[in-house]
């Protein structure tokens, strides 16, 4: 089978397309073939802008003695952790059954039947400390298959057995305000008190745990946030030039990040930058500055022709014709502007182009900058045009309009839903939360969401559990996404059947969420929102300078919610079902806002002093 990569979708595919490596594409023919054969899988999980997997691409995938082994006693499999979620999430909970160091590049060997028997990460060709080197690998892999296959089956079967045993969870009741205060409180014991953030090297952002401090709302959670943000926006983690993040540092203090710059970790740091200049109005010039940086970065370098948002950029480019880690980074910008930009992938995933909906929408309404709003406006066109097909359901991704044979997942259906959510109240646009509401809607199952139309049919066919991790280090898991969509269309619509569906899917993480913040940061957020009042700012206004306009740009309540509408905007959310919207009119021809609690409203008042503060 000649390397099948040269017509991959996928930009990290397509940089194997080269190696001498017979790499195969996901999907049912590669497991057949090695059926045939009696040889195992060689499954190499990684994704574009992963500085080790260009180094074992560099080092084993293009040797061709490597190779050759490769090709003779396995079928090889290359898989971008971007394109297929479903497939990278089965295989590390299988890989680590093998080693705690996970990460990518991700390396498993598997039987014809998809079942793990080895795994590990980054093999060298040549073995250096805690590193065999992979011809190493290969040979013993090759004789125990060979001469222990009882062994190799038992392993696997073991494996995929504890897999089964470990995937369900019992539902517990959900945390209420004193164990979320204790949940602030062991947040606060990981802090780093000298360099800021959580925990030590390497140092991540971390930006679901940010959400649920500022969403918990008090003064030590917010405190907490701001600390964070401000360490970060301070730390070489920022790029000073052209703005936005690095994906992490290798060290406590900060310094010396790899330099890729992630879609997810960007949108999301817009939001809180945001969100915290509003809770802390000390931070206000900050976070703007810090904002605008942000965006400077997703529409001068991420954004695609037609509006949506490449998935990252590159730690690896030229300089002065040598191929350099992060060196593009430390020039200044005159000579950037000498320099080849570090190369984008340019596939487009639909939740993280929700990320980025959300984060240019929130930050457009709380800064006042309609075309922050603009921008979310143009990619949610874009994103609706491209990634909802003709069956309603979602692309996973694309690339220059064509759709990968990747499945999406609860993550596109619950990000996209929320950045639809969030452009609707950014734009006082019920179209919006309406498209938020199919897409909720389709996922919607009595115990709580389900992807419609099923997972990613290899993984099914095989019978493994395929269910996405729902631990959020980086960004919010597709369950977490989805109940916080679905406890907002509550919020708006006043339909009790969408908040509990969203506490259900949440008591079945009640029991895990708590002790590990860290890897449960969106879960915890959506669990303190559930915890606080339903409390609804609604302003109506035709003028999008009044100063009741204004004040609820900067207006904040744990759990709330905030939405202003023209008069002819708010008959067309009433109108589309949403309740809280229904009679909310102009007072004597003057502005008016409603705050209400639990759809209990108070009289409408025209003055922004009337509206009282919630805020910490």
């Amino acid at each position: 089978m000649p390397n099948s990569l040269a017509d991959a979708l996928s930009p990290y595919l397509r940089q194997h397309a080269a190696n001498p490596v017979e790499w195969q594409q996901w999907g049912p023919e590669p497991f057949a073939e090695a059926a045939r054969r009696d040889v195992p899988v060689f499954i190499s999980i990684g994704y574009s802008t992963c500085h080790w997997c260009h180094v074992m691409a560099r080092e084993s995938f293009s040797d061709p003695e490597i190779a050759r082994q490769v090709n003779a006693g396995f079928v090889a499999i290359k898989v971008d952790r971007e394109e297929h979620p479903e497939v990278d999430s089965a295989y590390l909970t299988a890989a680590s059954a093998f080693t705690q160091n996970l990460g990518w590049p991700l390396n498993v060997f598997a039987t014809p039947e998809g079942r793990v028997f080895f795994a590990g990460t980054y093999w060298p060709p040549d073995a250096m400390a805690g590193h065999p080197s992979f011809g190493n690998v290969l040979n013993g892999v090759t004789d125990a298959w060979r001469n222990r296959r009882g062994e190799v089956e038992t392993n696997a079967a073991d494996v995929a057995a504890a897999i089964r045993s470990h995937a369900g969870r019992a539902e517990s009741a959900l945390p209420d305000g004193t164990a979320l205060d204790q949940v602030v409180q062991q947040l606060a014991d990981y802090e780093d008190t000298r360099f800021g953030g959580f925990g030590t090297a390497p140092k991540f952002p971390i930006v679901p745990v940010i959400g649920f401090l500022l969403d918990h709302g008090s003064a030590n959670s917010v405190a907490l946030a701001d600390r964070t943000l401000t360490a970060m926006a301070d730390s070489a983690l920022r790029d000073p030039v052209e703005g936005g993040f690095f994906r992490y540092s290798t060290r406590a203090d900060w310094t010396e990040p790899h330099f890729e710059r992630m879609l997810y970790d960007n949108a999301q740091l817009l939001e809180a930058y945001a969100r915290v200049s509003i809770q802390v109005p000390e931070s206000a010039a900050r976070g703007e500055e810090v904002a605008e940086g942000i965006v400077r970065f997703l529409l001068g370098t991420l954004r695609l022709p037609g509006g949506a948002f490449a998935s990252a950029q590159n730690s690896e480019s030229l300089i002065d014709g040598v191929l350099s880690e992060g060196g593009y980074y430390a020039l200044a910008e005159g000579a950037r502007a000498n320099q080849p930009a570090p190369a984008l992938d340019e596939k487009v995933l639909t939740g993280w182009n929700g990320l980025a909906i959300s984060g240019l929408a929130v930050a457009g309404y709380h800064f006042d900058r309609a075309d922050w709003i603009e921008a979310a406006r143009r990619a949610a066109d874009s994103i609706r045009a491209s990634q909802i097909q003709e069956s309603g359901e979602l692309a996973r991704a694309t690339l220059a309009g064509k759709p990968s044979a990747a499945r999406a997942t609860l993550e596109d259906y619950g990000l996209l839903a929320r950045g639809f959510l969030n452009l609707s109240m950014a734009t006082g646009d019920a179209q919006w939360a309406l498209e938020a509401q199919r897409l909720v809607d389709a996922c919607s199952v009595d115990s709580g969401f389900e992807v419609p139309g099923g997972g990613d049919p290899v993984l099914a066919a095989f019978g493994i559990d395929a269910d996405i991790d729902p631990t959020e280090g980086a960004l919010p898991s597709g369950t977490s996404a989805l109940a916080a969509a679905s406890r907002e269309l509550y919020l708006l619509s006043a339909r009790r059947d969408y908040r509990d569906r969203a506490a259900r899917a949440m008591q079945a993480l009640a029991s895990v969420a708590p002790p590990q913040p860290l890897g449960f940061g969106a879960a915890l957020a959506v669990m303190s929102t559930l915890a606080a009042p339903a409390t609804q700012l609604v302003v109506v206004s035709d003028d999008p300078d009044a100063e009741l306009v204004r004040a609820a740009r900067s207006w904040f309540a744990p759990g709330g919610l905030a939405i202003t509408v023209s008069t002819t905007g708010a008959t067309q959310w009433a109108e589309s079902g949403f309740e809280l919207l229904e009679s909310r009119t102009l007072q004597n021809g003057l502005p008016a806002a409603y705050v209400c609690s639990d759809f209990v409203c108070r009289l409408p008042v025209t003055a922004a002093s009337s509206l009282g503060s919630t805020s910490t």
